[in-house]
């Protein structure tokens, strides 16, 4: 089975995001008139914020696989899981015959788009930002790819109003919040700007407190110091993973910032805080009231 009409493959550089674009692909191959009514076609997400806003649109019964980001709503995680979006394998995604892949930016390796893209596999890649308007352009990206834009703009519109609802009340007096992707080696992977955590931040009422760099590093004790957070914030990942949380306030140098004066911890589910999907509303709710920037 084919889309209609069919992508031409491109060959793709590490110089570049030189990413094949399939906006309204998706409805050319539903008008197919040589498609029978019961051949639905095979989508697979990844990234957990296409997969939400696939589910948001209704349109899940087209999905036969995600990737491993994509946990939420729980019902997905039933789904054939084609592993970790940044180290995804040719051979995995060929297992499920997707017909389209909906993906998230920054999606690869660069070696198993070469191969997707050799073998004339259709894929969007949605562009993303870390805002108001991000989250309606993934919308948007989605919904076209899937031939139903209108319920993609009906879709985006919402969100737009339940975000204008969520930040009218926020507060201008900014505490500095470190958002710290973990402790591993006894040091603290912080985010710099640039990034979904730096992005929630903001949106929060946040200020972010590492600027001096972008994406993750992990910091020096002098940094820490310099950084001086008012709050430090976490993913809320459980497992394993909340030893990380637990030794926070036992470093040398998180010991000794404001953050720890007070004991400033705050702690949400990964996608949802970072996801930059449909429940943007409610990650920036959250992480407002939890900052008590949001005037209650």
């Amino acid at each position: 089975m084919s889309l209609a009409p069919r992508l031409s493959a491109r060959r793709l550089t590490p110089g570049g995001l030189a990413m094949i674009m399939a906006a309204g692909l998706f409805a050319a191959f539903l008008a197919d008139p040589g498609r029978a009514q019961d051949d639905a076609p095979r989508v697979l997400s990844v990234g957990g914020s296409i997969t939400e806003i696939i589910y948001a649109l209704d349109m899940e019964h087209l999905l036969v696989a995600r990737d491993t980001t994509s946990s939420w709503p729980a019902e997905v995680e039933a789904l054939p899981d084609v592993g970790y979006m940044r180290a995804l394998s040719p051979e995995g995604v060929f297992s499920v015959r997707p017909d389209l892949i909906i993906a998230e930016e920054g999606f690869g390796p660069l070696e198993t788009i070469e191969v997707l893209a050799d073998a004339e596999i259709t894929f969007v890649t949605v562009p993303e930002s870390f805002d108001a308007a991000g989250v309606r352009t993934k919308i948007l990206t989605v919904a076209e790819a899937l031939g139903v834009a209108e319920e993609g703009i009906t879709l985006a519109d919402q969100i737009d109003v339940e975000l204008a609802a969520v930040t009218q009340d926020i507060s201008e007096d900014a505490p500095r919040v470190m958002f710290i992707l973990s402790m591993q080696g006894g040091r603290a992977m912080a985010s710099g700007v640039g990034t979904a955590a730096s992005g929630i931040i903001a949106m929060a009422g946040g200020e972010n407190a590492v600027t001096a760099f972008e994406v993750y590093r992990p910091l020096t004790d002098e940094a820490v110091r310099a950084a001086a957070p008012d709050v430090n914030l976490m993913m809320d990942r459980g497992g394993d993973h909340g030893a990380d949380a637990e030794g926070v306030f036992s470093h040398p140098a998180l010991g000794l910032t404001p953050a720890a004066d007070t004991g400033s911890l705050v702690q949400i589910d990964g996608l949802l805080l970072l996801g930059f999907g449909p429940r943007t509303p409610e990650a920036v709710h959250l992480l407002a009231a939890a900052l008590g920037t949001n005037g209650e």
